[in-house]
């Protein structure tokens, strides 16, 4: 699995486990939309910035950098 597919794989897992969570009788409360939120925005400032916690966590790990983004 390379980095990209790891940190969608997280940030999707994330979003639903909030959503989920926001949705159950027993931990309902809008308080866990803010998880949500905070996963969207670092997904959305990564596409302009480059700087991905998560990747360098991933990396750090030992995943493997795709082949098709390599930056020159």
């Amino acid at each position: 699995m390379t980095i990209t597919n790891a940190v969608s794989a997280m940030a999707g897992t994330i979003i639903m486990a909030s959503l989920l969570l926001n949705n159950t009788s027993m931990f309902a409360e809008a308080n866990w939309l803010w998880l949500t939120f905070f996963v969207g925005f670092n997904l959305f400032q990564s596409a302009f910035t480059g700087f991905c916690p998560a990747a360098k966590i991933f990396k750090a790990i030992g995943f493997k950098d795709s082949d098709c983004c390599v930056k020159d």
